[in-house]
């Protein structure tokens, strides 16, 4: 699916608000579902700010890390932000200026469905894997597990049912499982697997959950932004009335995504998720 005019990522400390600071919960749960060995050459399609790469850099003792991403806003965030072996370089994900079978994994962290065409960019990141690399990437469930973003697209419709053309469940129906599992397939990969990963998103008031919607990060604050100051209220108002909220007045939410891994095909030469326990015992 192409890019939408409300598909708007590029301010660092606004994404952290927005996004960041969930999803690196859930990059956490991601690099210990993969279980890698030590020493590999890792590479991160669209890092944004740097957040699978850093968790990558912290857990899994990686060899290097190279993150690209096409926003060069982004990219300075990710600099700052992430710790050696990481370094980061702007990059169309579509079109990577690597060689050919030099990485041993190739990961991506709630990118895929922005990009225009999923299956060419899982066959271009499995392009730059050696044979038995791994490919793998996690996404937000928009249709069902993502918490405040399905709560925020029910107000959105309930006071302008037009929106429901901009609903992130509707236009990104490559984030379900089954549907990752066909696209991992169709770019030739093997030894597919999926996994839900569930992190809980708590919110210290009511406030803390809407600001970050007006800073015009991504397809739900791209569109509040569009609003007139009218409008906007209206949906300010309807999500309130909708959430749960505790008795100190926090919101408590939980946000699933859905991993998906698999390898290039050819000689198994990247230790990944349960090949390291299959090698001991040999």
């Amino acid at each position: 699916m192409g890019e939408q005019r409300f598909d708007v990522w590029a301010a660092g400390a606004a994404y952290e608000r927005y996004m960041g600071r969930w999803s690196r919960l859930v990059a956490e749960e991601f690099a210990e579902w993969l279980d890698c060995a030590a020493d590999l050459r890792w590479l991160d399609v669209g890092c944004g700010t740097g957040v699978l790469s850093a968790v990558v850099s912290a857990r899994c003792r990686p060899r290097t890390v190279l993150g690209v991403d096409r926003s060069q806003g982004f990219v300075r965030s990710a600099r700052i932000a992430a710790p050696g072996p990481a370094h980061f370089v702007v990059a169309d994900a579509m079109s990577l200026p690597l060689r050919d079978g030099t990485w041993d994994a190739a990961v991506s962290g709630l990118t895929l469905n922005f990009l225009p065409e999923p299956t060419a960019a899982v066959a271009e990141m499995a392009r730059v894997v050696r044979p038995g690399g791994l490919v793998a990437t996690y996404v937000w469930d928009y249709a069902e597990g993502m918490g405040f973003l399905r709560r925020f697209w029910d107000a959105a419709v309930e006071v302008a049912p037009s929106a429901r053309t901009l609903d992130e469940g509707r236009r990104f129906p490559v984030c379900r499982p089954e549907r990752l599992r066909a696209v991992w397939l169709d770019a030739g990969l093997t030894d597919v697997s999926t996994t839900p990963i569930e992190v809980p998103t708590v919110f210290d008031g009511f406030a803390d959950l809407w600001e970050p919607f007006l800073s015009g990060q991504g397809p739900a604050s791209g569109y509040v932004a569009s609003l007139v100051p009218a409008d906007r209220d209206r949906l300010r108002d309807t999500l309130g009335a909708a959430l749960p909220r505790r008795p100190d007045g926090s919101v408590e939410l939980t946000a699933r995504a859905w991993a998906v891994s698999g390898r290039k095909q050819g000689d198994m030469g990247t230790p990944r998720r349960g090949i390291r326990k299959q090698a001991s015992q040999q």
